[in-house]
């Protein structure tokens, strides 16, 4: 029996967890009527065709990208939780995720993140081309790890694995870092290491970098 009441939010909610759990492909007008336990009718009438209820779901999702907000009490442990934030949220919505980018919407999407980590980068000294370097690595890292995180996850069992190739000999004669290699990656702890690390040296003195003789992003911007 078909329901007597329904809403545009529980239709966009029940076709995001179809897409979800098995891609947009999997996202038929029939299927969503026989998991809402309605017509097909009924959900044209709140949603429109099947091309409207995506766009529907695809503004949705980057509106909920927006919602991302920093904490800590220094601005590098907020620009770190930005980056994890990040992370978290487009690992919990990949196929949504690959609709915003099918639909040329990814620069917008990833707006707000950026828009909280220029506050971020603001509130530790940076300003100009220094910020928006700063702003642009912790963007890429957190994409980049996460292809290779996803990459990894959709490889074929590896035959030999890291285990079996990492020993004493193929690590230069350190048993402890071939022990380490051999095990499991821990992705969570990898990524906010790295993002810790890359954020200590973005956040660290221009003055003092170039006292240690690099070059600085100051005096590659006078260059170009």
């Amino acid at each position: 029996m078909a329901r007597s009441s329904l809403t545009r939010e529980e239709v966009l909610d029940t076709a995001a967890a179809l897409v979800k759990l098995h891609g947009p492909q999997a996202l038929t007008m029939r299927a969503l009527a026989a998991e809402l336990g309605t017509a097909v009718t009924s959900i044209y009438w709140h949603v429109g065709n099947r091309e409207s209820l995506l766009d529907a779901l695809v503004e949705r999702t980057v509106q909920e990208m927006g919602t991302l907000r920093p904490a800590g009490r220094t601005p590098a442990a907020r620009i770190v939780s930005v980056a994890r934030g990040l992370r978290r949220e487009l690992r919990a919505r990949p196929h949504l995720i690959a609709m915003v980018h099918e639909r040329g919407l990814t620069e917008r999407m990833f707006l707000p993140a950026q828009q909280a980590l220029v506050q971020e980068v603001h509130a530790a000294g940076l300003r100009g081309v220094r910020a928006a370097a700063a702003v642009r690595a912790v963007q890429f890292q957190t994409v980049g790890f996460l292809l290779v995180e996803r990459n990894r996850e959709r490889s074929p069992v590896q035959c030999p694995g890291e285990g079996d190739l990492w020993a004493a000999s193929t690590a230069d004669d350190d048993p402890a870092l071939a022990r380490a290699l051999a095990r499991p990656a821990a992705p969570d702890r990898l990524f906010t290491d790295s993002v810790r690390a890359l954020v200590k040296g973005l956040l660290s003195d221009p003055v003092q970098q170039g006292l240690r003789g690099g070059s600085g992003i100051q005096e590659r911007e006078t260059a170009e």
